[in-house]
């Protein structure tokens, strides 16, 4: 790897947070005009177009059953229960803010998992920058969220922690199952099962009635290009080459990011107690992927190990 793509790949983190976040904005922007699963099921048809495009384009390797097997498995898990539960819990009057402060336990959750499942191990500056990324997002969610409408329903909380637990297990089954599986084709399987759990979802229990207005489909566009095609081949590229709970604690950027974005597009207040949140979970996930010290190998009392002068 070349030195200007060591530095390229150092900015992809980053990046996807900042698309990554983008998606409750688009969220935000299409839902007053079409049902949350009919929504998803129209993007994904519309991301499956993109990446068979994509695939011819750029000559994707194709993969075995057993590989689009575990794709598709990764995309029920990743896209099709995490967007599902959260679009639906929003929609049930779940409050955004304790929407979003469940859904921000992944990155702990998946260290959890990781360590019992992966045999990973975190060294205990990790497990403290986890918890102090955790109390950032609780944080920003004060400061952004407090007079919040809605009320707290079984189904939409059900929704919630379905959706934790499915983003969290999937990044980790994608971390094992899915190594040297080429990015594009991998993608188009994960939408593909993505798609089918939409549709049947949609069909079964909505009425699929639109509202055909710019903001939807400025939403819509924003949503397959933005985050389903360049945030999700970033994330499969970033679980490819890194530990779990170093990826997974990026999501805790995610809230504080997104009530920034809030506050600039819809003037939406941030506290100071939200401004403390934003630092606590960037320094939460900076323990995180701060690289471990090395330390230099003792020097026996007899010399053993120094070279000589000559």
């Amino acid at each position: 790897m070349s030195d200007f793509q060591a530095r390229l790949v150092r900015w992809v983190p980053l990046l996807f947070v900042l698309l990554w976040s983008t998606g409750f904005i688009g969220a935000k922007y299409g839902l007053p005009y079409i049902e949350p699963f009919y929504l998803l099921f129209i993007r994904m048809l519309l991301t499956l177009v993109v990446f068979a495009l994509l695939m011819r384009i750029f000559r994707a390797r194709a993969l075995g059953p057993r590989q689009a097997m575990h794709q598709m498995v990764v995309g029920l898990m990743v896209h099709g229960a995490y967007l599902g539960g959260v679009f639906a819990a929003i929609s049930w009057q779940m409050p955004a803010g304790i929407a979003s402060l469940l859904v921000g336990l992944q990155p702990l959750l998946t260290a959890l998992i990781a360590w019992q499942w992966l045999g990973s191990r975190l060294r205990s500056l990790q497990w403290i920058g986890l918890l102090l990324g955790l109390l950032g997002v609780a944080l920003v969610l004060a400061g952004r969220d407090s007079g919040a409408s809605g009320e707290l329903v079984w189904p939409a909380l059900l929704a919630l922690v379905l959706a934790l637990v499915a983003i969290s297990v999937g990044t980790l089954y994608q971390k094992r199952f899915g190594q040297g599986v080429d990015l594009l084709s991998g993608s188009f399987y994960q939408y593909l099962s993505t798609a089918l759990l939409m549709g049947l979802l949609s069909f079964g229990f909505e009425t699929q009635a639109v509202d055909w207005q710019p903001e939807l489909f400025l939403a819509l566009f924003w949503l397959v290009v933005g985050l389903s095609v360049s945030a999700i081949l970033l994330l499969m590229l970033m679980i490819r080459e890194g530990e779990a709970a170093r990826v997974a604690s990026y999501f805790y950027l995610v809230p504080p990011v997104t009530a920034l974005e809030a506050w600039w597009l819809f003037d939406e207040s941030l506290a100071p107690v939200a401004l403390g949140g934003i630092a606590i979970a960037v320094l939460g996930v900076y323990l995180v992927i701060r690289p471990a010290r090395v330390t230099a190998p003792a020097i026996s009392a007899t010399g053993a190990g120094v070279k000589g002068s000559g």
